[in-house]
């Protein structure tokens, strides 16, 4: 938020210079970012008037100006600005002015004709981008005054940034307020006196959503002068504040918005055609903005309707329809509460904000409605001239403030100070706060404005604010170095980090709220868990999967010209689930399980002179899946995956772990890597954490020193039969069958097949590890255990020795 120094200090104005205020405000939580000067350094510049203007005699575009800058005599100075006239008053730099840039002005000739100063544009004194022509001053300033003071130029705009909580402060009356008590200076008393009322015009209002709207108020005023200039005072507070000036009628609402916090609306009361309703709009209707943007409109977004045509949203834009012009004569004044939570997020659903929705979702002022509107009108009364009708104010349906309690001796322990009862009370007076004391208990209503107190933590930090954060000694906490028991048989997930850093992977964190079409591509979940207030509109669900996130982050890099990405990120994920209950670390309806996910892409290997460049494939990743597993990778099984949405349905794997699926791992489907234009597919994976932790301890055993016996077995066997099944049959058959105890490992070394064949079998050569850990194998025991192994193959798969 900016703020002018001098219409600050105009409502509160304590005895400190501006370094020593903005400090106090940043130590009472209002953060000042910074202070820039209204204009840059310059002197030597005065208010003067252009007596007579006369043709260069040598140029067309130069002209020579008389000009009375107070000194008693013309001086002649020569001019190339278009607007330069005789009778106004623009600015001069004399001779020895020091311009922005360090620019001296001298004495000087042009095209032959001496000048002996220069008039100045608002480009050229720093104080517009504007360089059309000459600045052309109010004609009621003093011919040879300073500029500077003439123009106010020795001021500040601070700017402070406030926490969403604070919209209190997000006026010029609010932040004096929290000066005022930070300071003790004197707050200026605005004036609320109720303006006559010379006509009975009314419009009548019906309010149907008393939870959009609790409070309604509206003026009707009649023959305003729309054409009447805004004020040089009030133009120049709006640019300071980051408005530009409009029209007479607009500058006014927004000067009031920006003063007191009150934003309020003004409708061209001659193109409202009916009564006004306040309600929920519906499905289908639109609504045509002040910015030209036509809105789809929905259930969830609130509405002023006059007769059947909508007229704006309410708390967020007018609408183009009722929008005042220079030909408007006559206005419907419009000042009402709209509750918090019908405003918070629906303005950027439309992809826009406005001053208005960014104050309403915070909370503004409820109580102080009317004052506001007398205020306003009376602006536009002495300002555009007219008649104002009665006030109309509704009261509907109003917050409730709930009494918030302070123990004293809760609070002293959290600041860590011993904090007096009779601070508190003076603090909480300074601040404005009603209260009572009993038992060094003070109970606390909060105020019509003040959106942030509701817990007894909230007034601590009232106390806190204006006691002075730098007046609370830093004192280091105590805390005993005491060493908890850990349960070495779960796997931390710091040591999954490790593992997966081992292999080349980099961890990555990426939102946990995701783009909507993200999860109906990657995850087939078209009812994902929406945010009622996401923070941007791409960003409006949470995700059920890990992989979207780290598609994007290859995706990313991909266009950076590398060549080369492996990462992988452990975080929560999230589903519908109604058997979960709320709880201190859940969610009713929402299982928050936590997932990692690797994807790779790119070379397997960094380039080098050893190895022949080749693409990451799905066995690299599946066997950093296996490393990941550790000693649990005996146990794992990938069963092929054909309908996943994100993986390409032949190179593709459910990963499974005793039983229960725990992940997925692949390459990612054609269609998504066509769509994000990748040169060659990811690989990618995910499982969960929850199998990751569940790991046995190693157990330490001897080594054996008997000889190991490698036998290879190699047999034909369908095109559609798994290998891993084969595998497992004779894990399973060596618990029961004693032959096949002496069964080590068995590994797959060789797939052929006869491309002239038309058999559809394919030869499967695997090599088994035998060893006994107390004898030495001989060839009969050993022909025996392979003789079983071929037997128990036929009889299940049907297979038949090469």
């Amino acid at each position: 938020m900016l703020v002018l120094e001098s219409w600050l200090r105009e409502v509160a104005n304590p005895n400190l210079n501006t370094e020593e205020l903005t400090h106090r405000l940043t130590m009472a939580g209002l953060e000042v970012e910074g202070v820039e000067p209204i204009a840059p350094p310059f002197s030597g510049v005065v208010v003067a008037e252009i007596k007579e203007v006369a043709q260069h005699p040598n140029a067309d575009k130069l002209r020579i100006c008389q000009v009375d800058a107070g000194t008693g005599e013309l001086l002649q100075i020569v001019c190339g600005a278009p607007n330069a006239a005789k009778g106004i008053k623009v600015p001069l730099a004399t001779i020895g002015a020091v311009l922005p840039g360090n620019f001296k002005i001298s004495k000087g000739k042009l095209r032959g004709e001496e000048s002996f100063g220069m008039l100045c544009s608002a480009k050229e004194l720093g104080i517009s981008e504007e360089s059309s022509g000459l600045l052309v001053l109010d004609e009621t300033l003093a011919v040879g005054q300073n500029i500077r003071d003439a123009l106010k130029l020795d001021d500040n705009v601070i700017e402070i940034k406030l926490t969403p909580n604070r919209a209190d402060c997000l006026s010029i009356y609010g932040v004096a307020r929290e000066v005022a008590a930070l300071t003790d200076a004197p707050l200026k008393a605005f004036d609320f006196t109720p303006v006559p009322v010379t006509i009975q015009d009314t419009l009548k209002v019906n309010v149907q959503a008393t939870d959009l709207c609790g409070r309604f108020a509206g003026r009707v005023i009649r023959g305003v002068n729309a054409k009447a200039a805004t004020p040089d005072w009030m133009k120049a507070r709006l640019e300071a504040a980051g408005q530009r000036s409009v029209s007479i009628l607009v500058d006014i609402s927004n000067y009031v918005m920006l003063e007191l916090g009150r934003p309020t609306h003004m409708f061209d009361l001659d193109k409202i055609n009916g009564d006004i309703s306040v309600r929920w709009a519906k499905e289908g209707e639109s609504l045509e903005l002040l910015n030209g943007q036509t809105v789809e409109l929905d259930a969830e977004v609130g509405v002023i309707v006059a007769g059947n045509t909508i007229e704006s949203l309410a708390g967020i834009m007018g609408g183009e329809a009722t929008a005042v012009s220079d030909e408007t004569k006559n206005v419907y004044l419009e000042g009402a509460f709209w509750y918090p939570d019908a405003i918070a997020g629906r303005a950027r659903r439309f992809k826009f904000s406005s001053e208005a929705s960014h104050r309403f979702e915070r909370g503004v002022d409820f109580h102080h409605v009317t004052e506001h509107m007398e205020y306003i009108t009376r602006l536009v009364l002495e300002l555009c001239g007219g008649q104002a009708g009665p006030i109309d104010d509704q009261i509907l349906n109003l917050p409730e403030r709930k009494p918030v309690q302070l123990r004293l001796a809760r609070c002293q322990k959290i600041l860590g100070i011993a904090v007096s009862k009779e601070q508190v009370a003076s603090i909480f007076t300074q601040l404005g706060l009603v209260f009572t004391e009993a038992n060094d208990v003070f109970t606390v209503t909060p105020p019509s404005y003040r959106f942030d107190i509701e817990i007894e933590e909230d007034l601590i930090e009232e106390v806190a604010r204006i006691y002075g954060f730098d007046n609370i000694p830093d004192v280091a906490p105590i805390v005993p170095a005491i060493m908890l028991p850990t349960d070495e048989t779960v796997r931390s997930e710091h040591t999954m980090r490790q593992v997966m850093a081992a292999q080349g992977y980099q961890e990555v964190v990426n939102f946990s709220f995701v783009e909507r079409a993200w999860e109906e591509d990657f995850m087939g979940n078209k009812d994902p868990i929406a945010l009622l207030n996401p923070i941007a509109s791409q960003l409006a669900v949470m995700r059920s999967g890990l992989t979207a996130g780290l598609i994007a982050n290859i995706v990313y890099n991909a266009k950076r010209k590398q060549n080369r990405v492996k990462v992988f990120e452990l975080g929560r994920v999230f589903s519908r689930n109604a058997s979960v209950h709320d709880g201190d670390l859940t969610v009713a309806n929402v299982d928050q399980p936590l997932h990692l996910a690797g994807a790779s892409w790119g070379l397997a290997y960094p380039e080098q002179w050893g190895l022949a460049a080749r693409q990451v494939d799905f066995f690299d990743v599946k066997k950093d899946v296996e490393n990941l597993y550790g000693r649990a990778a005996a146990q794992l099984t990938f069963v092929p995956l054909t309908n996943h949405p994100a993986l390409h349905p032949g190179r593709s794997a459910e990963i499974v772990l005793e039983g229960n699926v725990v992940g997925f791992v692949g390459e990612l489907h054609p269609v998504w890597v066509q769509k994000y234009e990748l040169n060659h597919a990811p690989v990618v994976f995910e499982v969960t954490v929850s199998s990751l932790k569940a790991q046995a301890l190693h157990q330490p055993k001897e080594l054996s020193k008997q000889p190991i016996v490698i036998r290879d077995l190699a047999v034909w066997a369908p095109n559609t039969l798994a290998v891993q099944s084969l595998i497992d049959s004779i894990q399973q058959a060596s618990r029961k069958v004693p032959e096949l105890s002496i069964i080590q490992d068995i590994n797959l070394f060789d797939i052929w097949k006869d491309a002239k064949s038309e058999v559809a079998e394919r030869s499967l050569a695997f090599r088994f590890t035998l060893q006994d850990p107390a004898v030495t194998l001989e060839d009969a025991r050993v022909e025996q255990c392979m003789a079983k192994v071929l037997a128990i193959w036929i009889e299940q798969f049907g297979v038949r020795q090469r």
